[in-house]
């Protein structure tokens, strides 16, 4: 994508309001993931047991959990871990799964036909049923829960790199490449590849929300990141026996876990209609 491109990308997105207001969120989630640990008041893990269940205010603007620990530092803490998870576990799927589907697309016959079948064979099952599988069977751990969200979004970003190195594989100019003598890694480099970002980067970011969720379920059920670790799942969980007196141990976790998953989903819905090339003057 050149740079003119790229910038008038950018000015279309900024002018979709709910695309911007997607912008807005995420930037800010990923700002603290980036500097959360120096703008958050306490260690996360720093326990108070004279200020158990302490309602929000000056001091402890978020109140404190269970344990006297700053709620606030661990939401802040819980955005780096929890969005870090779920970006690597997006990362991993885009890499594998639009792999998978670039090259079938591109090559057909026996290849396709296996990859696909396999695909296929992923999405007749539910998604969650998998990833509680892989994490059953390979043990609790943070990287246990990446590799199950991973696979769980294998299948869709596979389907979408399919359906577009079918519609690129017939194009003109792809033909005149191999027609050129082009090797295969050449014409998916310079001509397949680069023309199938967008809906890539769009059901990325729509997958993000998802991961996103599944992730935090796991975590709510006590099958991916462990306690004393502030991820937001594991804090739902463990705040849910307050809820009727101390709601606050369980409301700003969850608030984080709505406004990230509501920010991921308006930003895949403003770049899905800013990169269709006829929404483009």
């Amino acid at each position: 994508m050149s740079a003119t491109r790229r910038d008038g990308t950018v000015v279309r997105l900024l002018r979709h309001r709910a695309g911007a207001a997607g912008l807005f969120v995420v930037t800010v989630f990923l700002a603290v993931v980036a500097v959360g640990p120096s703008i958050a008041p306490r260690p996360p893990t720093q326990a108070n047991f004279r200020a158990i269940l302490k309602a929000p205010g000056p001091g402890h603007w978020f109140g404190t959990d269970e344990l006297g620990r700053d709620v606030l530092s661990r939401v802040v803490h819980g955005a780096r871990l929890s969005i870090g998870m779920v970006v690597a576990a997006v990362a991993a799927a885009v890499g594998v799964g639009g792999g998978l589907g670039i090259w079938a697309g591109y090559r057909g016959g026996l290849h396709e036909a296996v990859v696909m079948r396999a695909i296929d064979v992923l999405l007749a099952m539910p998604g969650f049923l998998v990833a509680l599988v892989i994490v059953t069977v390979l043990g609790i751990g943070t990287f246990n829960l990446i590799l199950a969200v991973a696979v769980y979004s294998v299948p869709t970003f596979a389907r979408v790199a399919h359906a577009s190195a079918l519609a690129l594989r017939g194009t003109d100019f792809v033909q005149a490449a191999r027609a050129y003598g082009a090797r295969d890694g050449r014409v998916l480099a310079r001509h397949v590849v680069p023309n199938m970002v967008s809906p890539l980067l769009v059901q990325a970011s729509l997958r993000m929300a998802t991961a996103l969720l599944l992730a935090s379920s796991l975590s709510f059920l006590g099958l991916g990141v462990q306690p004393p670790a502030p991820e937001w799942g594991a804090m739902l969980a463990n705040g849910r026996s307050y809820l009727s007196t101390s709601p606050h141990v369980v409301l700003f976790p969850g608030l984080c876990i709505m406004l990230a998953t509501l920010g991921f989903n308006l930003l895949g819905d403003g770049l899905r209609d800013v990169l269709d090339p006829r929404q483009v003057t």
